[in-house]
């Protein structure tokens, strides 16, 4: 499915989920989203990045879950009863997202999304496909399945790993071997 702009701005109305992240709407296209869950247990899964909460087990599936608070370098926030976890297809696998809540689905006319300012669409952020505006609010359109694209995470992870931000690897620790005749003398 083509998530660009042109098409957010060629079709006559799209179809939002809409959620709320850090007290902003967001709204992502309903077709990305396989289905939305009240939160449940998950299981965290060592040397990850900060923003991957860990796992859960959906009816038999085990499904990654990203802190969407921390994915945006938002400030972190407790679980609350309205948090929700909105689950997406991303090239045939499940990722989760954690969100605040889960706000609405709203139908928008292709004349109340405006592009996004090449201001706020870098490299980093060209998940934001416009900003939809109604009477009363503003609400940023996502790209889930591009902010959550599995080979820019697993290049975060590396980066992460390894302590570079070029997503470039280098080893924790140089070992350089020592003759034996060297290892007895020293014991």
């Amino acid at each position: 499915m083509d998530n660009s702009v042109t098409t957010m701005q060629g079709d006559d109305e799209r179809q939002l989920v809409v959620f709320d992240l850090a007290s902003e709407a967001y709204g992502v296209n309903i077709g990305t989203v396989r289905e939305i869950i009240r939160m449940q247990e998950i299981t965290q899964v060592p040397r990850t990045p900060d923003y991957v909460e860990g796992v859960i087990n959906l009816r038999g599936k085990v499904i990654p879950v990203i802190d969407m608070r921390k994915r945006f370098g938002f400030p972190v926030a407790e679980h609350t009863k309205d948090t929700r976890i909105v689950v997406i297809d991303i090239g045939g696998a499940d990722i989760g997202a954690t969100v605040d809540a889960v706000t609405e689905v709203l139908r928008l006319g292709a004349d109340s999304i405006e592009p996004p300012s090449a201001v706020i669409t870098t490299s980093d952020s060209d998940y934001i496909l416009g900003i939809a505006k109604l009477e009363t609010r503003l609400i940023i359109l996502l790209d889930l399945q591009r902010a959550l694209a599995v080979e820019a995470m697993a290049s975060d992870q590396r980066a992460e790993i390894s302590g570079r931000s070029d997503g470039t690897s280098k080893p924790d620790a140089v070992v350089e071997e020592q003759p034996e005749q060297e290892l007895q003398a020293a014991a």
